[in-house]
């Protein structure tokens, strides 16, 4: 018996025309993949520049709470951890400095203004690092103890500015404008604080304890601008959840 032969199939032709067609997919799906990649690139370097003003955020918080501490009882170790945050500060300012040129180019307009946001956030962090710092230094080699008026002043900003760094913190964990208007309502508590201290300590200028306590003035002086930092983020909070400024209407909302 004779075995059928099975036919072999016929292969058809690729023609010019298939050829085109799927040169043509090829390339969309190369551009799908390069544009998801970019995508997900963009995300990524904005997602890490939130993340480092997150961590800015916390770290300005920490120095402050030490200064509180320094304040209150002189910890060697507390001012130890003032320097140290500052330094980090700094790392994270020149982070976001050297990423963000690159990352700003590849995103739209609202992902730019976060991004610009990222870096306003981080010139006011870094700085309040600086002040931190420099409070502690004016104070740091002062043989004779702090008179118990000034202390509690100081301790009183310190505690105020720990807040208000928190509130920034969350404000921009969350988008929440709430928090920034905290942080507006309680500056003037803050200025009101140093005034009194100068207010003090200037009012008999010859005396030898008002020339004496010259570094007081000085730490009260760096704390008072922190103040000021916290309410610059509290303003740029407004920006980044909002899209609004509020330059030349926070005092409105401070006395609010």
């Amino acid at each position: 018996m004779t075995r059928k032969q099975v036919p072999t199939p016929r292969l058809k032709r690729r023609t010019n025309s298939n050829r085109s067609r799927t040169a043509e997919a090829r390339t969309r799906l190369a551009q799908t993949r390069s544009h998801t990649a970019g995508n997900n690139n963009d995300d990524f370097a904005e997602d890490e520049l939130s993340a480092l003003v997150v961590r800015g955020c916390l770290i300005a918080r920490d120095a402050v709470f030490n200064v509180r501490d320094f304040l209150a009882d002189g910890s060697r170790l507390a001012f130890l951890a003032i320097k140290d945050c500052e330094k980090e500060l700094d790392q994270i300012e020149r982070k976001i400095d050297d990423q963000l040129p690159e990352a700003i180019t590849r995103v739209g307009e609202a992902k730019a203004r976060e991004l610009l946001a990222c870096l306003k956030f981080i010139t006011d962090l870094e700085r309040i690092g600086d002040l931190a710092y420099s409070a502690v230094m004016q104070l740091q080699s002062r043989r004779e103890k702090l008179p118990a008026a000034d202390s509690r002043q100081l301790v009183e900003m310190a505690s105020l500015l720990r807040e208000m760094l928190e509130q920034v913190h969350q404000g921009f964990l969350k988008r929440d404008v709430s928090f920034a208007h905290s942080v507006l309502q309680s500056d003037p508590e803050v200025d009101r604080l140093c005034h009194s201290l100068f207010h003090r300590h200037l009012a008999e200028p010859n005396s030898p304890t008002g020339q004496r306590n010259f570094d007081i003035l000085l730490a009260a002086q760096a704390l008072e601008r922190i103040g000021d930092h916290a309410k610059n983020l509290a303003e740029e909070l407004y920006s980044l959840s909002e899209g609004r400024s509020l330059r030349h209407n926070a005092r409105k909302l401070s006395t609010a």
